[in-house]
């Protein structure tokens, strides 16, 4: 737990604006609709193996260079775009984070045109909320059943990039998920 100088007290993100932003006006608060899911999926992806602060910071450049995460438009991306992407300093230029995030629009898309969508799925794996915040990250999990169930879902659907421990971090950006910890400004439970 960090305490502000203006005594707020955050279990994370404190000290940098955009992170303290992030923090307490959209992490853990419930996220709806298949672009807005997209973005968070392609955005834990491309976390992987780097801190949460670098993929803020390039959030304005994955939106511009994956126009706004409409899924029919990514959907629609070819390889001439994966190379553009591939020159983009606003994103990690990571070719494979690059292939899963039109895999994965491409996914959404056909999550739609199968009569269900990809919030109805994301969304389905919701746990019961927590009786009360966790006192501390050690009590908090990287993987959960639902998260291990939702990453197995996403896969027989055709997204890439969705392990356990992704979808549980999914989960917990789109407020699946309570895991504020107890004490914390934007704590809900307990």
């Amino acid at each position: 737990m960090i305490t502000e100088t203006n005594d707020l007290v955050r279990c994370f993100g404190a000290g940098d604006p955009l992170y303290e932003r992030y923090h307490d006006e959209e992490w853990g608060l419930p996220v709806h609709g298949d672009a807005a899911l997209l973005e968070r999926i392609v955005l834990e992806g491309a976390q992987s193996g780097l801190a949460w602060i670098t993929i803020l910071r390039k959030r304005e450049g994955y939106r511009e260079a994956f126009s706004g995460f409409e899924p029919d438009a990514v959907a629609a991306f070819g390889e001439g775009d994966v190379e553009r992407l591939m020159a983009d300093a606003g994103i990690v230029r990571n070719r494979r984070k690059i292939e899963s995030a039109i895999v994965n629009a491409r996914a959404t898309v056909a999550l739609r045109e199968s009569g269900t969508s990809l919030d109805e799925l994301f969304w389905s794996f919701a746990p019961a909320p927590r009786a009360v915040a966790p006192a501390s990250w050690a009590e908090v999990p990287a993987s959960t059943p639902e998260s291990v169930a939702l990453a197995k879902e996403l896969k027989r659907a055709g997204f890439v990039f969705v392990g356990p421990t992704t979808m549980y971090a999914a989960m917990q950006a789109c407020g699946l998920v309570d895991d504020h910890i107890a004490g914390c400004v934007a704590a809900r439970a307990g």
